[in-house]
Parts: C-alpha cells; structure tokens; sequence
C-alpha cells in the first residue's frame, strides 16, 4: 500500500487517467467554486465515472490501496476475527491476516476512530483498504446465510412454546388467525430482508406449497431458490409482514397490497408488498426500491459505438423527445436516470413524474403519481410546464392523452424523456400514432428511441471455453455476415468493427460459467444492456409521415447504420460476455 498523499485533487486523478474530458474537469471546479460542494459528491452525483474507477483514484490521493473483493475467496475464519455486528456496522471485510496485521477492506478507510476500535476488538494492527459498499454487502449477505438456518431452528422451538395471536381490524381472535413467535420471526423476516437488500434482489417471493414454504430472490432478472421454510411457519412469516406492512391481518380471502421502509446500512429501501389467496395460503411478494438507486455511466450500461453517440447527440438538444423501450425489468429506469445524471447542471431545471419514484438523482425534482388524489402523468405534465423546467422526464407513456402532452412539451422548447412499452426502437413510432399522435408532430419532435434488454454477465470466476456447434456456429457467421454488410457500422463504428475482426475465421470459440461460489453456482455474475438506437433521420421521419408499419421502419434504421437489438447480443456472445441462451431468453418477441 503507498502511503504517499498527493497534492492532486481526485478530478485531476480522473482527468490524468482519461476517465474525464477537459469538459467535465472544468464542469466539476466551476461547480465547486459557485457551490462550495465538495469535488468528491460533484463527480458522485453526475456519475462521470464508475464506483470502481472513483475509489481508485480517491486512494491515489489519499495513499490507501484498492481492492476488489469479488476476486478473493477469504478464509471463513478470518471473518470470524471481528464481529459480524460491528462488520455491519462500519461496513468493512477483514479478508488477510499476516502475522500481528490484519487487512481490512472498508467503505470509509479514512475513519480513524473506527480503525482503532477494530484493533482494539480484534488484537491486531489494521490495515485499511478502500473497496465498494456492493462488494462489502455481498460478503457480508453470504455469511448471513449461515445465521438463518439458526433463527429458523429457535423459531419453531419457540412456536410451539410462546406463541402471540395477532389482533385483526375487527378486533376477534379466531382460531383460524395467524400466530406469531415475538422475537425469532421477526428476526426471520428482518434477515430475509436484509438479504434481499444486501445481494441486490429486486422482488422476494414467499410462496406457501403444500408442504412447506418456499423463499425465492429475484436477482439480475431471474428467481433463485434460497431456502424452504417449515409449513407451520408460513402464517407467521406472512402476518408478520402484514403488520410491518400495515395490512390487514385477518383478511386472507383477497388480494392486498402494502408498503413500508427499511434501512440497511446507509442505504434506504421502499418495499411493496402484495399478497394473493392461494390454495395452501398466501403468498407475498416484496418488490424492492432503493431510495438512492444506482446510477451509471453509459458505458457501464453496455451502450458503446455508433449507439452511443447516437443516443448523446440526442441528448444535447435543447429540444424534442427521447424514448426508451422495453418490457418491465429491462433496465429502462436506470438508462433515463444515468441520461438525467448526464445532463444535470445548476444551469438547467429538471423535473420528473414517475410511477414509483425508483431512483433519485440529486438535483432533479422527483415526483410520485398518486391517482387517488388527482394526480396522473397527464396532470402532472400540466403542472411541470407551468415549472419552468429545461428538462422533463414522464416515467411512462400509457395513454394518448400523457402522449400529446408530452409532445406538446417537445413542441414548445423542452428536452422530453421517456418510457413505452414495444418490443423494438421501430415499434414505438406507430405505437404513439395508434394513440392518437399527429403523424407530423411525431416527425418533428422526436430525436431518438432506444430499445433495450438486460442479460446477464458469464462469471468471470468460472468462466470457461467451448467450440460452438455447427448449427449455432452457422446462425452466428451469418449474423456478423448481416453486420459485415453495412458500410456504415464497418466505417462509423470502430468498437463494433473491432469485435467482429476479432473473431477466428476458422471456428468460432463461445464462453459459459461452470458455476461457483461467487455466482451462487448459476454460472452468470452481473447484468449488461443490448441495445438498439433508432435515429430519426430525414428518411425515417418521410415513413413516420406516411403511417408505414414497424417493419419498414426497421428496414431503413438498419440500412443507415442501427444495429438492432439480437445483433448487438450476439456480438455480446461472441465477445465471451454472455451466453447466446441468455440473449434469446430476453430478445424473443
């Protein structure tokens, strides 16, 4: 570890490293000049760069090394050297021990205080290591693990011994009501949410079977079995998060929908909850909302070439729409916020309308739709122009009324974002005409749509070679044959270009994780974006005018230059990033 503290602020690192332009360093400084704000929280909240990428030069100036923790299997028993309570606490990993020195791994190497009561707890001399609150949070989750099984254990000893029945609304306690233990089920619950937060799940499933009751995650978009639960615990579970949930515990013979907060370090989440009667009980499923989501660069997103640039020239006009498309869970809120964290400034007014309110950018003022009292993305709209706002962001596109309006906002001298469920960038243009939209204010106002999908990452860990099969080999060439053909992509676009040269003439190597303990055995390991970028170019704006089908449309975005959304994935695949199941598990349709 250097133990030198440069005199260079942790933009200049940045700037030096490549990793910001002359533009952004000088956004920064004249920021913190006219804001008193920190350098620091600047870059933080216009996510110029990566978390990774930002820690590592934040050690360079302060002398303290980085480490990555998903690249290191630590000893069990070294994690056993300082409480779990206090790891938590102070957010950090012991993952080295070397005689009387114990490396840390910490979220805040800079706490001295926190520093000195570790080495007063453990009987070491620690060395501070700066790494990412994720990497912490997933080391921490799976020593949580370990802790349930026991919970599980004293909560059926005590079931059977003290038991509560819960009070309903109606103020009767049947003999049919749910029971519930004081202390372990509530502990139960709290670990099975503090995991859920902690790995990064954005829906938990409760679901109750005949036997017994079966917990499932939903992580990077697919649901993975954790445990199962004994049958008779099922009903404590559930009234359990009813009451936190403030639902109704004896009624069980309809659906019900709840929410409540928790906190998880520094980190604030907002869980929905809804049930639904089944034949052998309820079941409840949690949807998890970070209050402070994260947000990314575009190249951390996946979007990379023509696409991007695409996408950033669209993006700096001071006027028209830009649109994001895609199923629910494709990744479409995390792309609009990383474009508004792009374009913040104290120089522009930005404001948004979304349904629920899932990432917070600082700056930008957020607000929740909230039907009961009057207020839809349609009055909403309203409201914001009266605002004087530079940029607005509408969640989602959902009626023809929320779709002239936001129109109507790109007419009149605004930056428009947002949201629309088709399955391709083409499909959204006659999608908004079947709504209602003038074919001609469509053609004048919209600057770019964007399609998306999330697959996920081959473990880096396990991740090993294969000779692809004839018949896939066939499908691929054929494809990067499709991609070869256009001059455009082959000239303009030198990431694609260079990945298509770099695969072998004679046979065609694809990759797919073997699975291990870092990835849960699934063999994947994170999620990244394929992408297309429709442009709406003169050409485009001729077909919107004369109500041509999805397909024409298409035709013409990939004759100058789009790459559609089942060519980037195989690009992906053939790069040894995901695997080709992936990328027709989320293109298809």
């Amino acid at each position: 570890m250097s133990n030198t503290i440069t005199n260079k602020g942790i933009e200049d690192v940045l700037f030096e490293r490549g990793l910001i332009n002359d533009d952004q360093l000088s956004a920064i400084k004249f920021e913190h000049v006219n804001t008193g704000r920190s350098t620091s929280q600047i870059i933080k909240d216009r996510a110029y760069v990566s978390t990774q990428d930002f820690l590592k030069a934040f050690g360079e100036v302060y002398g303290i090394e980085f480490v990555d923790l998903s690249e290191l299997k630590i000893n069990p028993n070294i994690l056993e050297i300082i409480p779990a309570s206090l790891l938590k606490k102070y957010q950090c990993v012991p993952f080295e021990q070397n005689g009387d020195v114990l490396s840390v791994a910490m979220v805040d190497p800079l706490d001295l205080q926190n520093i000195e009561f570790m080495e007063r707890k453990s009987g070491f001399k620690v060395k501070p290591y700066i790494t990412t609150p994720a990497d912490i949070d997933k080391v921490l989750a799976d020593t949580q693990g370990k802790a349930i099984s026991e919970e599980i254990s004293a909560a059926l000893e005590e079931l059977s011994q003290n038991t509560l029945k819960l009070k309903g609304d109606s103020g009767d306690l049947n003999a049919d009501e749910a029971t519930i233990s004081d202390a372990p089920i509530a502990r139960i619950v709290g670990m099975i949410l503090e995991t859920a937060v902690k790995i990064g799940a954005s829906d938990v499933h409760i679901e109750p079977r005949e036997t017994d009751t079966r917990l499932r995650y939903r992580v990077d978009g697919v649901l993975q079995e954790k445990r199962t639960f004994p049958r008779e615990m099922h009903d404590s579970i559930i009234a359990r998060i009813k009451i936190l949930a403030n639902m109704k515990i004896d009624e069980k013979r309809i659906p019900l929908d709840g929410r409540f907060k928790v906190a998880v370090g520094n980190t604030g989440t907002d869980l929905r909850v809804s049930t639904l009667p089944t034949v052998y009980g309820e079941k409840v499923v949690i949807r998890l909302l970070k209050e402070e989501g994260a947000i990314f660069t575009f190249k951390d997103l996946g979007l990379r070439g023509l696409s991007l640039r695409r996408l950033e020239e669209a993006l700096i006009k001071p006027v028209g729409m830009v649109l994001v498309t895609g199923p629910t869970g494709s990744g479409k809120t995390v792309t609009l916020a990383s474009a508004l964290a792009k374009l913040n400034s104290v120089r522009v007014n930005i404001v948004s309308i979304e349904d629920p309110v899932e990432i917070r950018v600082p700056g930008v003022s957020h607000v929740q739709v909230n039907p009961q009292a009057g207020l839809t993305f349609a009055t909403g709209l309203r409201a914001f122009l009266r605002q004087d706002p530079n940029i607005i962001m509408v969640g989602e596109i959902r009626d023809g009324e929320t779709a002239e309006l936001a129109i109507h906002a790109a007419l009149t001298g605004h930056l428009v974002l947002s949201t629309l469920h088709t399955n391709s960038s083409s499909g959204a243009l006659p999608r908004l005409l079947d709504m209602g939209v003038e074919s001609f204010l469509l053609a004048s106002t919209v600057n770019a749509i964007l399609a998306q999908r999330l697959v996920r990452k081959i473990c880096e860990n396990c991740k090993e070679e294969y000779e692809a099969p004839a018949e896939v080999e066939e499908d691929i060439r054929k494809i990067l044959d499709d991609i070869k053909s256009s001059d455009i992509i082959m000239h303009k676009d030198p990431d694609i270009a260079k990945a298509i040269q770099s695969v072998k003439s004679d046979k065609i190597k694809l990759y797919k994780g073997k699975g291990c303990d870092k990835c849960g055995q699934s063999g994947y390991k994170g999620r990244i974006g394929i992408f297309e970028v429709l442009e709406n170019s003169t050409n485009i704006a001729a077909l919107t005018l004369e109500h041509k089908p999805e397909s024409i449309i298409q035709e013409a975005a990939v004759a100058e230059g789009m790459l559609t959304l089942m060519k980037d994935g195989y690009l992906r695949v053939v790069e040894g990033i995901t695997t080709l199941e992936e990328v027709m598990r989320v293109s298809k349709g």
